[in-house]
């Protein structure tokens, strides 16, 4: 494969004949596969060149060592060099991680027992991984707790003193009550699986208080819909990455999809001939379709038949910086979202994401008056006490309702 990028026969051997040998055909193949232009991917292959020359002939069968990389770019007199060097090795390990071993695996403490406590959480609990994400992030977090105040000690040992120390210095960790309410579920969620594992035969939950969070205390963020349709007509639809980004904003404006939602669509999801895009395995485990509007309808067909790059993935939305991939990361689009709306001159106040723009989207349902549990349909809630929430915001129908102060005249 090095043969689409090089054709001089005195530089194939050289390329070849250093310590990573056939490795940078795999190399090369894979720039190719996933995107790479043609001049980027001759840097990344002469720089590997050079380092493959750097590699002995007899340690070719050896993995490379980080004592090797070291020396290789200590080689190098600039810091731009040395950057250039680690970032085409850099590379090469995530092609060949085979070749490499630069350090030994990373011994988790209470690795077996985390683990058994994932099992737990999807087995036993059914959630899902991102909420799974947030459950080991706080288990770890009390396990830590354990070891630095009780460290020898066995979790068969904690008592309800030792429970509400924890959670002291938890509440002390969190700013926000809904931190704190989350963290205090999480906690008594692991102090279950204790119990549950016949690690402690004490229901320590029970020592966790409750800390209240009222779900109608606060009105959704949200931006005008004035500044949404500014923020689509801002981007420039002749880019590839316009031409996505324009179908990105439009179907979160007109459909309300979730973040994860939008990343998970595949070509089948999307039924042309009926106007209807189909999520599958929503927030609440179960599918629904949404109405595809004219306008989204055309920028996605735009960008599916014009600008999108080729991939073998069935999904529709990529990355579209080498390697191109499907987009598998929540702050892409929280990016994409972001940006769109900065270059349209709108103020933010905090995160802006695809919750946002759905937040702008209820709300604007709200004051249309339709049916409340229309838009609790659209917008994929199981109750329609979720979806009240938006209710808050639509003040003229509040007033219309609103009681007399007492002794107006």
């Amino acid at each position: 494969m090095l043969e689409h990028y090089f054709r001089y026969p005195r530089v194939l051997r050289r390329l070849r004949g250093g310590g990573l040998g056939d490795e940078l055909d795999h190399i090369s193949a894979y720039l190719f596969e996933n995107g790479y232009r043609r001049a980027s991917a001759k840097v990344y292959l002469s720089r590997l060149g050079r380092f493959s020359g750097h590699v002995s002939w007899e340690a070719r069968e050896k993995p490379i060592t980080q004592a090797v990389i070291d020396s290789f770019v200590g080689e190098h007199r600039t810091e731009a060099a040395r950057v250039s060097a680690r970032t085409a090795i850099s590379l090469a390990r995530r092609i060949v991680p085979e070749r490499f071993q630069l350090r030994g695996p990373v011994v988790e403490p209470h690795q077996t027992l985390l683990a058994r406590y994932s099992d737990y959480l999807l087995e036993v609990c059914g959630l899902e991984a991102k909420t799974r994400e947030g459950q080991m992030l706080v288990a770890r977090r009390l396990l830590a707790w354990w070891d630095q105040n009780h460290g020898g000690e066995l979790l068969s040992t904690m008592t309800g003193a030792h429970v509400l120390a924890l959670v002291q210095h938890f509440m002390s960790m969190s700013a926000k009550d809904a931190t704190r309410a989350a963290n205090g579920s999480y906690a008594r969620r692991f102090l279950r699986f204790l119990r549950w594992a016949d690690l402690n035969d004490q229901d320590l939950a029970r020592f966790v208080p409750r800390t209240p969070c009222y779900r109608l205390a606060h009105l959704p963020r949200q931006v005008a819909w004035k500044e949404v349709r500014r923020a689509i007509d801002a981007i420039d639809p002749n880019t590839p990455r316009g031409s996505r980004d324009r179908a990105i904003l439009l179907l979160l404006a007109t459909t309300g999809i979730r973040n994860k939602e939008l990343r998970s669509l595949t070509f089948e999801d999307i039924r042309w001939r009926d106007a209807q895009v189909l999520i599958r395995r929503t927030k609440g485990k179960r599918d629904r379709t949404v109405p595809l509007m004219q306008e989204a309808g055309k920028a996605l067909a735009d960008y599916v038949l014009r600008a999108r790059p080729d991939c073998p993935s069935r999904r529709i939305f990529l990355l579209h910086l080498p390697p191109v991939r499907p987009i598998d990361d929540s702050s892409v689009l929280s990016r994409i979202v972001r940006s769109a709306l900065q270059r349209a001159g709108v103020a933010l106040d905090g995160p802006a994401g695809a919750h946002l723009i759905r937040h702008s989207l209820a709300t604007r349902l709200v004051s249309q008056r339709p049916p409340i549990n229309e838009i609790a349909d659209l917008l994929g809630h199981r109750s329609i006490d979720t979806t009240a929430i938006y209710v808050k915001v639509a003040v003229p129908q509040l007033a219309e309702v609103a009681l007399p102060f007492p002794g107006d005249a």
